[in-house]
C-alpha cells in the first residue's frame, strides 16, 4: 500500500521556541508581540505573505466543522475581529451557534496562534467606519457579491461588479459607496489561547492559557497557563 507522495517531504523546524520563563501569566503581551513580529518580518524579508490571514472555524447545523480564511482586522483585550457578510455561510452558522475558533500560522517563523471562544457581532458604527476605510473597488465588490451564494459563472460576477461600479462611481469620498445591508463583522471573545512554536525533532512548544475567570487577555487572574505535549 502506498503511503502517498508527500510522506517524504519533511522539514525539521528550528524556531526560537517558548519557555515558561518567557511567557506571561496572561497572553496579551505575547500575542501582540507575535502578530507584530509577523507583520514586521513580512515588511523586512517578504517571507510571511498575508501575515494577518486568519483561519476561522465554525459549525454547520449538522455539527460539521467549516473553515475558511479571512483577514484579522482588529485585536483588543477580548480577542480578534474580522469583517464579512452576515448572510454568508459563516454569518449564518455563527447566528445559530456562536462557538468558533481561529488560527494564524506563520510557517517561515515556525509559529502559530490558536484561539477559541464565542463570537460577538461588532457595533454598527465600527463596521461602518471600517467599510469606509476600504479601497473603492473592495467596497463596490461587497455590493456585487452575494457571499457564499451560487453564481452561474465568472462573467455573471463581473457583470454584477460593473453594474455596482456604475451605481456607485468613485468620487474619492469614503461615503461614495454605502455600507451594504447585511455587511458586518465579528469578534472572537477568547476563552482559550494557544501559542505554538516549532522545534527540532517535533518536540514543539505548546503554551496554553485557559480562562478561569472574567477579565481581558491582559488580566492574570482570568487565566491559567499550562504546557501541552506536542
Amino acid at each position: 500500500m502506498s503511503i502517498g507522495p508527500f510522506s517524504a517531504l519533511r522539514v525539521d523546524y528550528e524556531g526560537e521556541g517558548l519557555s515558561e520563563e518567557g511567557c506571561p501569566t496572561a497572553p496579551w503581551t505575547l500575542l501582540q508581540d507575535w502578530i507584530g513580529a509577523a507583520v514586521a518580518r513580512q515588511q523586512e524579508r517578504g517571507d510571511v505573505p498575508e501575515p494577518l490571514s486568519m483561519s476561522v472555524a465554525t459549525s454547520d447545523p449538522d455539527g460539521l466543522p467549516d473553515v475558511r480564511t479571512v483577514l484579522l482586522r482588529d485585536l483588543d483585550l477580548r480577542g480578534p475581529a474580522f469583517y464579512t457578510s452576515t448572510t454568508s455561510a459563516k454569518g449564518e452558522q455563527l447566528a445559530a451557534n456562536p462557538g468558533m475558533a481561529v488560527a494564524l500560522t506563520w510557517p517561515a517563523m515556525f509559529r502559530s496562534v490558536r484561539m477559541r471562544g464565542y463570537a460577538e457581532a461588532l457595533p454598527r458604527a465600527q463596521v461602518e467606519d471600517y467599510f469606509r476605510s476600504r479601497p473603492w473597488g473592495a467596497r463596490v465588490g461587497a455590493h456585487a457579491s452575494a457571499q457564499s451564494r451560487p453564481v452561474p459563472d465568472r462573467a455573471t460576477l463581473e457583470t454584477a461588479y460593473r453594474e455596482s461600479a456604475e451605481r456607485f462611481p468613485d468620487t474619492g469620498s469614503p461615503g461614495d459607496v454605502p455600507v451594504p445591508e447585511g455587511w458586518g463583522g465579528y469578534r472572537l471573545v477568547a476563552d482559550r489561547v494557544e501559542l505554538w512554536a516549532g522545534r527540532r525533532s517535533r518536540l514543539h512548544d505548546r503554551i496554553v492559557w485557559e480562562r478561569v475567570g472574567p477579565g481581558g487577555l491582559d488580566e492574570p487572574a482570568a487565566w491559567h497557563r499550562l504546557r501541552l505535549q506536542p
